[in-house]
């Protein structure tokens, strides 16, 4: 590939989208890219979820998602988006398995519970294939997984308590089998389409995972903290915190978990570059967490009988109760800004 130094493609995808968007700059390159690679095959497949994901990616603007699956990837299989139905779909899998050389993503958490029979994609000689024996053949054979979502990445909401289907991410289920296939975790609920398009760009262009965090995350994506790039963060530094969704404050009070959240949606934004949590009135639910939702929960309501140390706020202002997660992350936010002398006085 050309023109592109991987470098600079991690700085484009870590820059900012609002001018243009990341999936339309990777374009060119990753038309370039896709003769040498020979539109890699790739294989959709969904356990417990709710589909958003494939929504969220169906969405994608700059490229439209035809492009991507005709220009980019030769897509084989997604139960959404595929032609055809039934043994003759569920065929393809079998013969881009038996061929080899293919990416596979996987959307959903794997139901271990009942033997996996709680989800099942296809039967062969009269009896079901679990989900959970589809991504065991299909991991193993891959050259790749990309977990899409929250629900693949870590678990989910398909793994909140009390979890009866037994359903766990698909890198714990690696573990689990000892499988040694490559795993890129793209969380989100559902994720963002430039996410999943530069994570595969990457792979494509460069023949290797993009650098990834403790949690297999890429980090040009998901290296940030919500709380340190909020646009609202001024109103923390100054003590000035929402009591209703209608007021422009920090939400920090009414369930924000931007302090532990790690993503870029500050900069990426979405439906175009349009919208986010933060801007719409809602507070950061922290959905790109291994924690998520459990770790979140209640959502909207700060959590109990934790106080929180070293903060200019009034009790009024912040209450003195909140979650063990959240005062990590502030206090650490804290102990920046009194070193520089951000933390002031409480006006706006």
């Amino acid at each position: 590939m050309k023109g592109l130094s991987r470098r600079d493609f991690l700085k484009l995808c870590a820059g900012s989208a609002a001018a243009v968007g990341l999936s339309q700059a990777l374009l060119p390159h990753l038309l370039e890219a896709a003769p040498a690679a020979g539109n890699p095959p790739v294989l959709w497949i969904q356990g417990a979820s709710c589909t958003g994901c494939s929504v969220s990616l169906l969405n994608s603007e700059q490229p439209a998602i035809a492009k991507i699956l005709t220009d980019v990837i030769d897509l084989k299989f997604h139960p959404n988006v595929s032609a055809a139905a039934g043994d003759l779909a569920l065929k393809v899998i079998d013969d881009t398995a038996a061929a080899g050389g293919f990416f596979l993503v996987v959307e959903g958490a794997v139901p271990t519970a009942a033997n996996g029979m709680f989800c099942t994609v296809g039967e062969k000689d009269g009896n079901p294939i679990t989900f959970m024996d589809r991504v065991r053949e299909l991991g193993k054979k891959a050259n790749a997984v990309l977990a899409v979502g929250t629900c693949a990445a870590f678990g989910g909401l398909p793994a909140a308590r009390p979890n009866p289907t037994g359903c766990i991410s698909v890198l714990d289920f690696f573990k689990k089998e000892g499988i040694t296939t490559p795993v890129i975790n793209i969380p989100g609920c559902p994720p963002h389409p430039d996410w999943m398009v530069g994570s595969l760009a990457h792979v494509l262009l460069y023949k290797k995972l993009p650098p990834l965090d403790k949690y297999n995350r890429p980090t040009m994506f998901f290296g940030r903290i919500i709380h340190d790039n909020c646009p609202r963060r001024q109103y923390f530094d100054n003590s000035k915190f929402a009591k209703s969704f209608s007021e422009p404050y920090c939400l920090l009070e009414l369930g924000c978990k931007g302090p532990f959240a790690a993503c870029d949606a500050f900069d990426r934004q979405w439906n175009g570059g349009v919208n986010w949590c933060i801007k719409a009135n809602a507070p950061c639910m922290a959905c790109t967490d291994m924690n998520f939702p459990d770790g979140s929960s209640p959502i909207y309501q700060r959590y109990p009988n934790v106080s929180l140390p070293n903060i200019n706020a009034s009790a009024d202002a912040v209450g003195l109760t909140l979650g063990a997660v959240v005062v990590a992350g502030v206090a650490a936010h804290l102990v920046g800004n009194a070193a520089k002398g951000r933390l002031s006085g409480k006006e706006e």
